[in-house]
């Protein structure tokens, strides 16, 4: 645990580094927390366990804001990336372009953090939008006129009015923009002031905030996300949606994001599903440019264990299987394991099981003239690659190559030693 403190709302403010723990007292849980962090608990994204000092709460590859009824717990990631950086790399994993100028404001040095980061993207992506002209479209609406306009109501004029036409009920159809795609850029503005402590930030989401309509009684913004379709008429607002969707929980990165149930003013982010997405992209991107493909790894493609019970659930898959045609004619494909590691492996040796695990792969995938698999890990100071021979009484088993890209860089700059070896591997090499 790093600091701990009073946050403006009155919580107690706790702030750790992802995969540390955290002390609190029994009575700062209560059983409404309880029922927030089972879903964490139960996708292993946080660990809880009851001692007699009190709750121990250790947090894995998990970064955020997490607020609960008494605690505000902040979990700032291991590796440090300026807000700028973060948001184009985040951008990178969503697919989406970057139409904005990112802020500069540094993640580790606000006192929100993360949480600070995405709601300034939103806040850049809204406001690019009010300058552009919101969408508007044609949408129902119901009113009293003094002269017709549109569709008299006669139920209504008949049961309000009792049949008097000084004032008419009607139903009109006008171009408003009271449509789905302002409705969730206003829902997530305003959902996002509970997440910054920055009071210059909390301002602008609240003037921005004001000038988009709000999602109606019964109206969900997480529900329209989910039913969002985009055509040329509505793709500017794929990039707010995206953020929005971060801050509500209801799209934008699927399965990264924080669990649904967690209360206003919660943010977190899965780092190790987000480097898999992030590095799947590297791998597909590089294995295009040299002629390969990303295959996909569904039903037949994984490692499968089996015994007199029947198959074991979970099967060995790479987070990246590529694939790449003979060079020669009649020659069998070759194909290139690669896995994502959200680990610091600068400095540090293969763990056992990572070994275990990359040799695993090696044996299912590769040839014997190419076994070769890879890890790529973020390195917070420079790019780096290293060679791990697996060697047996019979020779070589197989090569791990480990690559560290440097998250200082945008992500097709970090890609570089990734394409590196896949140029290599596509000419032969391995």
């Amino acid at each position: 645990m790093r600091s701990s403190g009073e946050h403006r709302s009155g919580l107690r403010e706790i702030r750790l580094e992802e995969h540390r723990s955290a002390l609190l007292k029994h009575g700062e849980l209560t059983e409404a927390d309880h029922r927030t962090l089972q879903p964490l608990l139960a996708s292993n994204r946080l660990r809880l366990l009851d001692t007699r000092a009190g709750w121990q709460l250790k947090t894995k590859s998990t970064v955020g804001v997490l607020r609960l009824e008494r605690v505000r717990l902040v979990i700032e990631p291991k590796i440090a990336i300026s807000g700028s950086r973060l948001i184009s790399w985040l951008c990178y994993a969503q697919d989406t372009p970057v139409r904005h100028e990112a802020t500069d404001r540094q993640w580790l040095t606000g006192s929100s953090g993360y949480a600070d980061v995405v709601p300034a993207a939103l806040l850049a992506e809204c406001r690019a939008l009010l300058a552009e002209g919101l969408h508007r479209d044609y949408v129902r609406l119901e009113r009293t006129e003094p002269v017709l306009r549109g569709q008299l109501d006669l139920r209504a004029q008949l049961t309000r009015r009792y049949g008097a036409v000084d004032r008419l009920h009607v139903r009109t159809f006008e171009r408003d923009a009271d449509v789905w795609e302002n409705l969730i850029c206003g829902a997530a503005l305003h959902a996002a002031i509970p997440l910054t402590t920055d009071l210059d930030l909390i301002r602008a989401l609240r003037g921005t905030a004001a000038l988009f309509p709000q999602p109606r009684p019964g109206v969900t913004a997480s529900r329209l996300l989910a039913r969002a379709r985009y055509t040329r008429h509505n793709s500017r607002y794929r990039a707010a949606h995206s953020w929005a969707g971060l801050v509500l929980g209801g799209g934008g990165l699927t399965d990264l994001l924080r669990d649904r149930g967690l209360s206003t003013g919660s943010l977190l982010l899965g780092m190790d599903l987000l480097w898999e997405r992030v590095v799947r992209r590297m791998a597909a991107h590089a294995a295009a440019e040299y002629g390969g493909r990303r295959v996909d790894l569904g039903s037949g493609r994984a490692i499968t264990t089996h015994d007199e019970a029947g198959p074991y659930p979970k099967p060995f898959r790479p987070d990246v299987l590529l694939r790449f045609p003979g060079r020669e004619p009649g020659e069998p494909a070759r194909f290139l394991p690669v896995d994502a590691k959200y680990i610091g492996y600068e400095g540090r040796r293969l763990s056992a099981d990572n070994r275990h695990q990359l040799l695993t792969y090696i044996a299912g995938y590769t040839t014997p003239k190419a076994p070769l698999a890879a890890i790529v890990h973020p390195a917070a100071q420079s790019t780096s690659s290293r060679t791990v021979q697996l060697k047996g009484p019979r020779g070589r088993l197989g090569t791990i190559k480990v690559l560290g890209v440097d998250t200082r860089l945008a992500p097709d700059q970090a890609a570089q030693p990734l394409r590196d070896l896949v140029g290599e591997f596509a000419a032969g090499g391995g």
